[in-house]
């Protein structure tokens, strides 16, 4: 007995539909792409593929935790609830906070909020989504005096240019980029520009890469709003009768660009493919700014955004089809948290604490005489606030900061510190819990139940797939249930997700009356049936827009005191922190193709660890001749905050001077891998949002006596530690490893980390002379480990000994073989792997390509569906093909 399951996918902003089928009988999920829901018609990346494959129990927080020991949830619960009370009677509301991420569903996040700063009486209550798009908030409300993103993805269809800025969707943002990639197939004429440092996946399908100077994105835009105005390409018109402050931004754009190739040198890009970008922009009405992470995450962010809108406005393409600009959030329910308060100097429904009108509006809808009356901390400031001891205790809920905040080893140095730690995670081990001193088991996504909110302003419902396991909890109801403790039972009373959505709904259209952009109060009274039946729909939804609206500002009305747009004057500034002869170097980060945020999810998935299976660092081939670096060697990357280790990626999609490091690696997978302990605490001065896109570092080469790696059928507990990465494979582990000192006895070091008893018969090798060991255990011909050590660091690959784990038995020739490293004459080894989806390799790919005559992704995908699922992979197929037929037809 089976059930189809529409829900929403839990990873990037996008918010894709998925239909998912339940067998019921075994608790067996079948993942597929919603073909109805608008966000997707039925793609889905490599991630949304692979997520059935996520839903293990093992590794599950199961039970709630008191100081280690396990509790029962009504113990957990009262404990947590006393202790909030006690640190607010001895310190005040200000000595606690809470901390939470764009994982929340919609009602998790508004009661959070409302308990915070409706009834403790404290603003502390930040999120994770302040790292990615606090600066879109930022930048949208000094343009339109609202957080309103204007445009829909529809308009990706309709446009005839689009500029994407500081975003790599074709990685980050997968299945809105195979949407574009789709409309530029279908007509080629339109223009695609790739604004970003780095010669990323998306420039695949780029007709122009500007790749700018890290930081000077404002001072590019500056220069195209000067160059519209010098060509007599603004809308006159519509700035005189819809805007505000254009003189103002213009002078001050003038004032720092001075001509196109003045910017050109600044921004350290060529001077015509710049002309060029100016040009098709004052030429091209219907264009579209995709911008993201390379934008927000920045000490400039908000000023960045405003210098895009800026553009927008002054040529007036902004609320009609195919035109304005648009910022792609990170996480599946960023947009939700923004609605319901969910950043520290925000109230819910879009007020927030800079209107007195809001805070007494609140007050009174929420019936409180406790709501605070002013902002909170935000992420970075409040984490320095239990540094300092200032705040006494902290509640994290679904996020991981000790390892995604910036200078991150401060962090974990402020969670130990603290008096009381409080995590809500489904995940019971991860480097936050560690620290915690009450652990209360959420469920995970797809236990859940609410709504979440995509990049276009959609709202969709996530809906329960699977029986919660163990005692795990809805957020809402451990939030509500140690509210109600704390004294405030009426108003947390809720028995129903949708009770909580009625609310959220109500107070969104609360003394409204068209004032605020936020605004579904047409679901206010909706039933518990229309409730779990919402199709997907974006707001605002009221008695105007019963079924939702696509875009915002066709009738050029802001909502500013004036009712008109405001220009901002922009002048560009440097980072906080530059480059010097100690950290001369830039260091970028990111996201990568198959791996979401910690990996306390993607991780799970066997198929998502292939394709960049180690922290890595990419660097331009001169910058890693100058540092004395090896292609896939180890490098010690250090800044004035911290350090990590990385495998060396040389490559010249990187820019020289700079660095790129993947965010994803927590001590849980990684010795020495957290990228959060490099990055620079500075945050932008209105957005608060911390700059990570710009570190100074310093790398230099990590040179290990000896190196190997480990794969071994169960999990292990290495006694090492130095360098280890590790990484689930199928039915298999893997473990990437370096170290400085050289045991005295191979073999027994070897049956240490492997777990082995002495008495265990293995087969061994080892040159005493050259510094190489070998050993592998098999046990009634099945591969159970192999271990392999190397001074000289020449290593076979991983691939073809990785897939003797998925084979009942060895045969003889297999066996023999099991010390080489190799596959024996007529085995198939389909090396690294570069369709995730699919689970097509490297050597599959080039085999294929030179037998089968391929000469097009297309034609690879019809012969190995490699790309065909997400399309994430296509710009590598295109790059092996081209190396491929190149070599083919060498003389």
């Amino acid at each position: 007995m089976s059930d189809t399951i529409q829900t929403t996918c839990p990873y990037c902003g996008v918010g894709c539909g998925i239909s998912a089928t339940v067998d019921k009988t075994h608790s067996h999920v079948t993942i597929a792409g919603d073909k109805n829901h608008p966000a997707n018609f039925g793609r889905l990346c490599s991630k949304g593929f692979a997520l059935a494959e996520t839903l293990e129990v093992n590794g599950r927080l199961l039970q709630p935790q008191l100081f280690g020991q396990t509790s029962t949830w009504s113990n957990a619960l009262d404990w947590v609830a006393q202790a909030f009370l006690k640190v607010i009677e001895q310190h005040g509301p200000e000595a606690v906070a809470l901390y939470g991420s764009g994982q929340l569903l919609t009602e998790d996040y508004y009661v959070a909020n409302k308990l915070m700063k409706g009834f403790i009486g404290s603003g502390n209550m930040d999120t994770n989504s302040r790292l990615c798009m606090s600066s879109s908030v930022a930048g949208h409300k000094r343009a339109f005096g609202a957080d309103t993103v204007p445009g829909c993805y529809a308009d990706v269809e309709l446009a005839d240019m689009i500029v994407f800025i500081g975003s790599n969707a074709a990685w980050c943002h997968p299945v809105i980029f195979q949407r574009i990639r789709a409309a530029k197939e279908a007509r080629p004429a339109l223009k695609i520009v790739v604004i970003d440092p780095r010669k990323t996946a998306s420039c695949a399908i780029a007709d122009l890469h500007l790749p700018l100077a890290a930081g000077s994105d404002t001072l590019l835009f500056n220069g195209l709003l000067a160059y519209l105005a010098d060509h007599d390409a603004v809308d006159s018109a519509y700035i005189d009768q819809q805007t505000e402050g254009f003189s103002a931004a213009l002078n001050s754009a003038l004032a720092t660009t001075q001509s196109t190739e003045h910017v050109a040198a600044q921004c350290q890009i060529n001077s015509e493919d710049l002309q060029q970008f100016y040009q098709w922009f004052a030429q091209t009405n219907k264009t579209m700014s995709l911008y993201s992470q390379g934008v927000n995450q920045s000490t400039s962010g908000t000023d960045k955004v405003n210098a895009i809108i800026n553009c927008h406005l002054a040529t007036g393409r902004i609320g009609q089809p195919g035109m304005g600009p648009f910022s792609l959030t990170g996480q599946p329910n960023a947009m939700g948290g923004r609605e319901v308060g969910g950043l520290s100097h925000q109230l819910a429904a879009h007020m927030d604490f800079s209107k007195p009108d809001d805070i007494q509006r609140v007050a009174q809808f929420w019936s409180s005489d406790r709501i605070a009356q002013q902002p909170g901390l935000p992420a970075v400031e409040l984490f320095d606030a239990i540094y300092d001891g200032r705040i006494k205790a902290v509640w994290i809920m679904g996020t991981n900061p000790v390892v995604s905040l910036p200078n991150a080893d401060k962090v974990k140095q402020a969670l130990q510190r603290c008096e009381l730690v409080i995590v809500s995670d489904c995940i019971a081990h991860t480097d936050t819990t560690a620290l915690a001193h009450v652990l209360l088991p959420a469920q995970a996504w797809s236990e859940k139940t609410g709504t979440v909110t995509n990049s276009e302003r959609r709202i969709s419902r996530q809906r329960r797939l699977l029986t919660p396991a163990g005692e795990a909890m809805p957020d809402w109801w451990i939030i509500s249930q140690v509210a109600q403790r704390m004294g405030f039972e009426q108003a947390f009373a809720y028995q129903t997700a949708a009770d909580i959505f009625r609310e959220h709904a109500a107070l969104s259209g609360y003394e409204n009356n068209g004032t605020r952009d936020f605004d579904i109060s047409a679901f206010a009274d909706m039933s518990d049936t229309d409730y779990e039946q919402l199709v997907p729909i974006q707001w605002p939804v009221n008695a105007s827009h019963p079924h939702g609206k696509a875009r915002f500002f066709a009738d050029g009305k802001f909502y500013t005191p004036s009712g008109k747009a405001h220009f901002i004057a922009i002048t560009p500034k440097p980072p906080q922190h530059l480059p010097d002869a100690q950290y001369p170097l830039i260091l970028n980060t990111g996201r990568l193709r198959d791996q979401w945020h910690t990996m306390t999810r993607t991780a799970i998935a066997a198929k998502l660890n292939q394709h960049k299976p180690e922290p890595f660092v990419e660097i331009h081939p001169q910058d890693a001749k100058q540092y004395h670096l090896t292609h896939n060697g180890l490098a010690h990357i250090n800044s004035r905050w911290g350090a990590m280790l990385a495998r060396v990626q040389i490559t010249d999609t990187q820019k020289r001077g700079n660095l790129f490091v993947p965010m994803h690696w927590t001590a849980q997978y990684a010795s020495h891998g957290r990228m959060g302990s490099l990055v620079n605490p500075a945050v932008d001065a209105l957005s608060k949002q911390p700059e990570s896109k710009y570190t100074p570092v310093h790398i230099s080469p990590y040179q290990p006596q000896w190196v190997g790696f480990i794969l071994s059928r169960k999990a292990l507990s290495l006694n090492h530690k130095d360098y280890w990465v590790k990484i689930k494979g199928e039915q298999f582990y893997r473990y990437e490893l370096a170290g400085h000192d050289l045991p005295e006895h191979w073999p027994s070091w070897a049956q240490q980390q492997l777990g082995r008893l002495s008495s265990t018969p293995c087969l061994e090798y080892q040159d005493y002379h050259l510094g190489n060991y070998r050993t592998a255990q098999v046990i009634k011909q099945r591969l159970e480990s192999v271990l392999f050590i190397s001074r000289q660091k020449d290593l076979p690959e991983r691939t073809w000994l990785s897939g003797l784990f998925s084979k009942p038995q060895l045969d003889d020739d297999e066996h023999r073989a099991l010390l080489t490293g190799c596959p024996p004459l007529g085995k198939v080894d389909v090396g690294t792997m570069v369709c995730a989806c699919f689970r097509v390799g490297e050597k599959t790919l080039v085999n294929a390509i030179k037998e089968q005559g391929l000469t097009t992704a297309a034609a690879v995908g019809q012969c190995l569906k490699a790309g065909t699922n997400c399309g994430s992979c296509v710009p590598e197929i295109n790059v092996l093909l081209k190396r491929t037929l190149s070599v083919k037809t060498l003389p």
